[in-house]
């Protein structure tokens, strides 16, 4: 009919309805396929499911891992990895989009697993993990072993019995799963619960760590390839030794360990020594240095034997020192009477050059007295001249100026005059001072001064002076010396001489005739003391 609508027989459906038939065609379809392609833009969410694109060489699907599923995959998706993953397809009615739900993933072939790992390696080899400065030398004789592996498998009885055989030491297990899901994981909690032990704990802290596992696939060794793995084995302080599959097989862990054994039983083979090489090897160093002692004391006593015989006499060296000692002493003995004679000596040859103070200063008074005569003599003459030459001059010149010059002369010569016998009477008053000051030194210096205070000086016939009263013989005729004249005594007693005999060559000169003639008045200046 012309201006009616037209009349279909399709039903007719919203947008909503289209989308759910659409997903359950799609999920009927389509409910368990296996995808190969390569991993774009993985990204983890918050809420831990992770969203990644699957492409090719000609279409791109977006592709989702709920967060259980991502907990128990053995690999993480990583950009440009090629995988080939197992899931469902369903559609996102919210975007009009198909995307398939990842349940499994694994590497497409072998040849891309080792492009991952060489891409692994690479990159913790630029963060330094692998840098040989890094690793450390296990102990040479560790107290406790520490292995991380399977408890149930033919790794631990090999190592167990291996460090048995050549050192028995302290071992202790920390079981974990060595691949599979979750194996990576419960190896980083080994390796970091050991170094979490402390020191003097309860649990020993082991000195050297094994991680051992047996051969396997390359799909087996994965979990010893984690990144996680790596980063703990580099992060431990306790030196950790490889032991992961056959000697051909090489795992990412190997590289960030401190040494890479080839099996588990090179592994204990590194950890402890052989206990019998080390005995003999101590009884040899033994053997060496009891004969290097030997020889040692050997050859030290053969030059002990040489010195001695070069050396001389001990009982001539002491008799040559006492002789020289005994001399010393009896020289010492007689010194200080030598010195004390000798020093006299001189004190009564100086004092016998003195002159008395008295006589000094009279000397010194007739030298004043003469000066001053001369002063006055010289006074006279120039005042006599002076009058003269103004007599001369007085008759030449008119009489009133002849007066005034006459009278200015004469005040100027007797201004001068005064002058002259002021300095004269100045310098001759500072002269008597001085020699009065100097007399009363040499007085206060005179041995006068000491007998004047009760002293007395006694000399023997020679005129010797004597100090002890063991010098004195009986009947010998002794000069005493008092401050106002000299005595002759006789001493009493028949006490024989006791002053040691003048040395030999050295006797005391008799006193000069000269000696006898002098003042005895002036006498010593030490007589006294």
């Amino acid at each position: 009919m012309t201006g009616s609508s037209p009349i279909h027989n399709l039903p007719e459906l919203s947008v909503s309805e289209l989308s759910g038939a659409l997903k359950r065609t799609v999920e009927e379809a389509f409910s368990r396929v296996r995808l190969r392609g390569e991993i774009s833009q993985p990204k983890v969410a918050g809420s831990g499911h992770c969203y990644l694109r699957l492409k090719d060489d000609g279409a791109v699907i977006d592709a989702i891992i709920w967060r259980g599923t991502m907990n128990k995959l053995s690999l993480r998706p990583e950009e440009g990895m090629e995988v080939i993953v197992t899931g469902k397809l369903t559609t996102y009615p919210g975007r009009s989009s198909y995307q398939i739900i990842i349940e499994d993933m694994e590497l497409a072939g072998e040849g891309a697993l080792l492009k991952l790992l060489e891409e692994r390696r690479r990159r913790l080899a630029a963060e330094g993990l692998f840098e040989p400065s890094r690793k450390r030398r296990p102990p040479f004789l560790p107290h406790v072993i520490g292995v991380i592996t399977s408890p149930t498998g033919a790794v631990i009885r090999d190592i167990l019995h291996r460090v048995s055989d050549r050192f028995p030491r302290r071992v202790l297990i920390w079981p974990v799963k060595v691949q599979g899901e979750g194996a990576a994981e419960e190896v980083v909690r080994a390796i970091k619960g050991f170094n979490a032990l402390p020191q003097g704990g309860a649990v020993p802290r082991p000195d050297v760590l094994i991680v051992a596992r047996g051969g396997g696939s390359l799909e087996d060794l994965m979990a010893f390839n984690e990144e996680s793995v790596v980063r703990a084995a580099a992060e431990s302080t306790i030196p950790l030794i490889s032991a992961v599959g056959h000697e051909t097989d090489v795992t990412l862990i190997d590289h960030a360990a401190d040494l890479r054994a080839p099996t588990p039983t090179g592994a204990a083979e590194m950890a402890v020594p052989v206990r019998m090489d080390l005995l003999a090897q101590m009884g040899e160093a033994g053997g060496r240095l009891e004969g290097a002692v030997g020889r040692l004391f050997t050859d030290r006593s053969m030059r002990l034997e040489g010195l001695a015989r070069g050396l001389p006499d001990l009982d001539r060296l002491l008799a040559d020192a006492t002789q020289r000692l005994d001399e010393w002493a009896e020289r010492l003995a007689s010194a200080p009477i030598r010195l004390l004679e000798h020093r006299a000596l001189v004190v009564t040859q100086t004092a016998a050059r003195l002159r008395r103070p008295g006589e000094l200063i009279d000397r010194k008074v007739q030298d004043l007295t003469r000066i001053s005569l001369s002063l006055d003599g010289a006074m006279t003459r120039l005042v006599d001249q002076a009058e003269r030459t103004l007599s001369q001059v007085s008759g030449r010149l008119r009489a009133d100026r002849i007066i005034t010059q006459v009278d200015q002369g004469r005040r100027a010569v007797g201004t001068l005059a005064d002058r002259l016998v002021g300095w004269g009477q100045r310098d001759l008053a500072r002269r008597a001072e001085r020699v009065e000051a100097l007399g009363a030194r040499l007085e206060s210096l005179s041995h006068h001064r000491v007998l004047e205070r009760g002293y007395v000086v006694v000399r023997d016939e020679s005129g010797r002076v004597l100090t002890e009263a063991k010098a004195v013989t009986g009947g010998a005729l002794l000069s005493l010396s008092f401050k106002d004249g000299e005595r002759s005594v006789r001493a009493e007693g028949d006490a024989p001489p006791t002053t040691p005999p003048a040395p030999e060559g050295k006797a005391r000169a008799p006193r000069k005739a000269a000696d006898k003639g002098q003042d005895r008045r002036q006498g010593d200046l030490l007589d006294g003391l």
